[in-house]
């Protein structure tokens, strides 16, 4: 039986060799011009939709740092920083809000309209950028293929949005911000 496995063995690997001799130098002077481009798949899906941009001031600068520095921290990727910043976008275009009064959804509050009746947090938590952020990134880890999914159906599991499509305006934007203050 032993015998019988090394023959195997040693014709496959004759075969192997012999396709490597042949096939090799076929190979190497192939014409590179006949070569076609091979596409290469982009990890992130393209954003769906209308893009929607906002001319972003420094306060709502420093608030995109700080979702992407909760993200860090959090230790997840660059995806979730943007599916969050998308989000926050669409709900406060980036700006911490406070309580607007009849102006206000309810008592939904900072950068992502969340509810202290919801049980996102209190009222000072939820103003704060790194706090909100956590709490919005824990909900999004709790959705099932998250990273796979569109960023709208992402945002809205986590969100409950009564506008549930509105978040994927905001996905260039937030793709862009990811790319320019991930490193910085």
């Amino acid at each position: 039986m032993n015998t019988i496995f090394r023959k195997s063995m040693l014709s496959v690997a004759g075969l192997a060799f012999a396709g490597g001799v042949f096939a090799g130098p076929i190979a190497a002077h192939a014409n590179p011009v006949d070569a076609k481009p091979v596409a290469v798949q982009s990890a992130a899906p393209k954003p769906q939709g209308d893009q929607s941009h906002i001319t972003l001031n420094d306060e709502q600068t420093a608030n995109v740092k700080a979702i992407i520095a909760a993200t860090k921290k959090a230790g997840l990727p660059e995806r979730a920083a943007v599916i969050s910043i998308a989000t926050s976008l669409q709900e406060s275009k980036l700006e911490n809000l406070g309580h607007l009064g009849d102006k206000n959804d309810h008592d939904s509050l900072g950068l992502f309209q969340q509810r202290p009746t919801s049980g996102w947090g209190t009222p000072e938590q939820i103003t704060d950028p790194a706090y909100s952020t956590t709490a919005f990134l824990k909900g999004l880890k709790q959705v099932d293929g998250w990273q796979d999914m569109p960023l709208t159906d992402a945002a809205q599991t986590v969100q409950v949005s009564a506008y549930p499509d509105a978040y994927a305006q905001w996905e260039q934007q937030a793709t862009d911000l990811v790319a320019q203050h991930w490193n910085s």
